[in-house]
């Protein structure tokens, strides 16, 4: 990648993209927009970045809206173990994720495997959609997922609320998981 020459990376705050506003074709942001304190502002800054028409595509962590409260629960007791592993330092936090990855992302991610095998509906049972994917995207998200100090949630109405008033519309949202993985374009002046 460092050889392609249409290719840049930038590092660099979401209130200072560096990129002229209205200049690009296509914007993402997959994960990280709830790490954002002000996740609305940050998404209006990027999408000032795109041209008219252009789509917009992101996956904010859903506030489980369209879950039960025994789900709700268990994610309010996985959420005060996060509060704690995310004030270690780095190299105890990257330990502590991948032994959750091991211990609890694997073994579900396994049992969900199981019943989609045997013909079962496995959209009840947490972390299913992990049957799907690697240990590393395992250890990978359970680190995001644990690691980070803030996070937060969002439901539907509330996304495309931010959305449209980002300077989105057409906004549209993925029906499974994860939820929620939407795209908008943005407004044609």
């Amino acid at each position: 990648m460092k050889d392609s020459t249409n290719v840049q990376f930038h590092l660099a705050d979401a209130k200072a993209i560096p990129l002229s506003d209205g200049s690009q074709d296509f914007g993402y942001s997959l994960g990280v927009l709830h790490h954002i304190p002000d996740t609305a502002q940050a998404l209006r800054d990027a999408v000032t970045k795109l041209k008219p028409g252009a789509p917009f595509l992101t996956y904010l962590y859903y506030a489980f809206d369209q879950r039960p409260a025994w789900f709700r629960a268990t994610w309010k007791a996985s959420d005060t173990v996060r509060r704690g592993i995310s004030k270690l330092p780095i190299g105890p936090r990257k330990a502590i994720t991948s032994m959750i990855a091991a211990t609890v992302y694997w073994p579900a991610a396994k049992v969900a495997t199981v019943v989609d095998r045997l013909g079962g509906n496995v959209d009840a049972i947490p972390l299913s959609s992990y049957r799907k994917y690697s240990f590393y995207t395992m250890r990978t998200d359970a680190l995001d997922r644990f690691g980070t100090r803030l996070e937060q949630r969002f439901t539907k109405a509330q996304i495309q609320a931010m959305m449209e008033a980002a300077g989105l519309e057409d906004v549209r949202f993925r029906d499974g998981v994860p939820y929620w993985v939407a795209i908008g374009t943005k407004k044609r002046m």
